[in-house]
């Protein structure tokens, strides 16, 4: 019986990833990784990916498709909560102290410092649409037309 969840487990974090990175969002696994991207000029979308039912059916979709707006980010990101747990780290301790650590999150960053924030209370029990206009909505904000 172990066997077959262990199967599935990395069938669910492989899908995961592979969702991601088929949007365009480059893994940061290490913490060097997460440095390196968080210090590139310009906006990066940063988001926190997790095995929840919340990032797989919310999270996810919201982060594929906000990106289709005339303003967004030059850089997207993504750290894997519970997988990645280094980089995840490091990622949180750039965040701040005002960050809530939570998975699945959104952080938008300009130049480096972290400008907006959407943790999964505004992700959890919310629909992809919600969540793709708060994040268009801090694109509007702060990134520059593409």
């Amino acid at each position: 019986m172990n066997m077959d969840y262990d199967l599935f487990m990395e069938e669910i974090k492989r899908t995961a990833r592979a969702e991601m990175e088929a949007a365009g969002y480059e893994q940061l696994r290490t913490p060097e990784e997460v440095e390196e991207a968080f210090a590139r000029p310009g906006t990066t979308l940063v988001m926190v990916n997790s095995v929840c039912g919340c990032a797989g059916g919310i999270a996810r979709p919201a982060a594929a498709n906000a990106i289709h707006y005339d303003k967004r980010p030059n850089h997207l990101v993504t750290v894997f909560a519970g997988q990645d747990k280094e980089a995840t780290a490091a990622a949180r301790y750039f965040f701040g102290d005002n960050h809530i650590p939570s998975s699945p999150s959104f952080v938008l960053l300009k130049d480096g410092k972290v400008v907006a924030d959407i943790g999964r209370h505004e992700i959890e029990g919310h629909d992809p649409m919600s969540v793709i206009t708060n994040l268009q909505a801090n694109f509007e904000e702060f990134c520059e037309e593409v």
